[in-house]
């Protein structure tokens, strides 16, 4: 019995080794979906690309599809989770808010610019057609969760009369327009790196603009 095999039986008699042969299949999916698409990837090249057996594969994670939602759904837990470690900066009410801000935005900048972050916008855009359930799911875990923390901190901040906002939810929403809206042209569609200078900059004018609508009278300087 060679390694892998001796590996992989070894792994059935543990919970532990079968969550982390699962997580292994999940990381080397949406590697293949990502690199060649829904349509071009085949489960032999996942179950290559993991270094398991193809029946390990359907084992763990059933078909093709079955595949490609958890594959998602994990890599978009990752970024959200990124993005909640990025807010948890703004709990506080003291502090220099221009400074956390600007560092906030920065944060989500680089999480929404990761090459993860692309290869999953890439394929909901590609796949959203094939399913729309999972691009409603994605969008509910995802961008949604992350402009609901954003409207909560926000929300809290101008409990604290650190901010002047009437609509928190509409604040965040504008917040997030504010940092992303720049980075489809200044990253050519996901196809060119955007510098961290360029980031940092993107960020301290969303800041500006953001305070400028929000800040209380006399404050936004």
């Amino acid at each position: 019995m060679n390694a892998a095999k001796t590996s992989e039986t070894g792994s059935r008699s543990s919970p532990r080794g079968r969550i982390d042969k699962r997580q292994a299949i999940l990381d080397a999916a949406f590697r293949v979906f990502a690199r060649d698409g829904y349509g071009q990837s085949c489960v032999r090249e996942i179950a290559d690309e993991a270094r398991v057996a193809k029946p390990t594969v359907y084992n763990h994670l059933g078909d093709k599809e079955t595949l490609f939602h958890e594959a998602l759904q994990a890599a978009v837990g990752r970024t959200v989770d990124r993005s909640l470690a990025a807010l948890d900066k703004l709990r506080g009410s003291e502090g220099d808010l221009r400074a956390t801000l600007e560092e906030v935005g920065h944060l989500l900048l680089q999480n929404h610019c990761c090459a993860e972050s692309q290869a999953l916008r890439r394929l909901l855009n590609a796949e959203a057609a094939r399913f729309p359930d999972l691009l409603n799911e994605i969008q509910s875990a995802g961008a949604q969760r992350i402009q609901n923390a954003l409207a909560d901190r926000l929300a809290r901040l101008a409990l604290a009369k650190r901010l002047n906002i009437a609509d928190p939810e509409q604040a965040s929403e504008q917040f997030l327009a504010l940092l992303t809206g720049p980075m489809e042209l200044r990253s050519r569609l996901g196809t060119r790196q955007v510098p961290d200078t360029e980031l940092r900059s993107v960020a301290g004018a969303a800041r500006d603009t953001f305070l400028l609508a929000y800040a209380p009278q006399g404050e936004a300087d």
